[in-house]
């Protein structure tokens, strides 16, 4: 018999002989998916685009996610990815939206002629969990529309899969919760940034009269509740964007009972 083979079939009777009589634990439901959805893209070119490829000419492009029966679902990552950017009109759908993208490009060059100038909207959603009780998804873009730079911004949807809403932080944080966790937020922003307990921040950052403040923008993971501030937010456009993450294990006492984050705390 082959000496390898012979080494293997040893190796194999000794694992098997350990995990004899040990149960196999079965996935978590909440690793589970509860929605069943499919992504769709829209996507326009601009009239003048003739044979230049979507990189040298005014492209409107749109992946999201359609949920299956969930409207009211699917009206908010609609709503979130027209308004992500600003838009005239909130009521406007996907398609209009696009359409209306690729008005303004017209309107732009008939008093801009330069032929290099071409506009961009590059956006998506994008569902980065998922179990049987959330449905987290990320809603993110590019814009440029001739001004000096494009914008880049990303925010995010936290569903509430069982109540079919989105969740606020009041809805699992305890009433008492703004102080404590903007506190709690802001050692762990010092911390990041490098700054002693006493740094001003008026002169670096862009926070109101110069004091730490949490945006709304936020999404909930299984170890903690991720703040991201967009560009030009408390910093120049230059810096990028900035995550604040907040563990679990810091904020234990400021967490409601039976939240879709219960599910992760051991």
């Amino acid at each position: 018999m082959n000496v390898r083979y012979l080494m293997f079939f040893v190796a194999a009777l000794v694992l098997n002989a350990c995990n004899w009589g040990v149960a196999k634990k079965p996935k978590a439901d909440i690793t589970t998916d509860t929605l069943t959805y499919t992504y769709k893209t829209i996507k326009q070119r601009a009239t003048d685009c003739g044979n230049k490829p979507d990189s040298s000419c005014t492209v409107a492009k749109i992946n999201y996610p359609l949920f299956n029966g969930q409207t009211a679902l699917n009206d908010t990552v609609s709503y979130k990815l027209v308004n992500l950017f600003g838009a005239d009109d909130p009521d406007t759908d996907l398609q209009q939206y696009t359409q209306h993208f690729l008005a303004g490009y017209d309107a732009f060059k008939k008093h801009d002629s330069r032929s290099a100038i071409f506009f961009t909207l590059d956006s998506h959603a994008k569902i980065i969990r998922q179990d049987s009780s959330l449905t987290t998804l990320e809603i993110s873009g590019y814009s440029f529309k001739g001004g000096a730079h494009g914008s880049s911004i990303t925010t995010f949807i936290n569903w509430d899969t069982k109540a079919g809403k989105s969740i606020n932080l009041d809805d699992v944080l305890t009433p008492d919760y703004k102080e404590k966790l903007t506190a709690i937020a802001d050692t762990i922003f010092r911390t990041q940034e490098k700054l002693s307990d006493t740094a001003s921040l008026a002169n670096d950052y862009f926070f109101k009269d110069g004091k730490f403040a949490l945006n709304r923008n936020f999404s909930i993971t299984p170890i903690g509740i991720r703040f991201l501030y967009n560009q030009y937010e408390i910093k120049p456009y230059a810096a990028g964007q900035t995550d604040l993450f907040i563990p679990y294990a810091k904020i234990k006492s400021l967490l409601k009972p039976n939240t879709v984050i219960t599910q992760y705390l051991k």
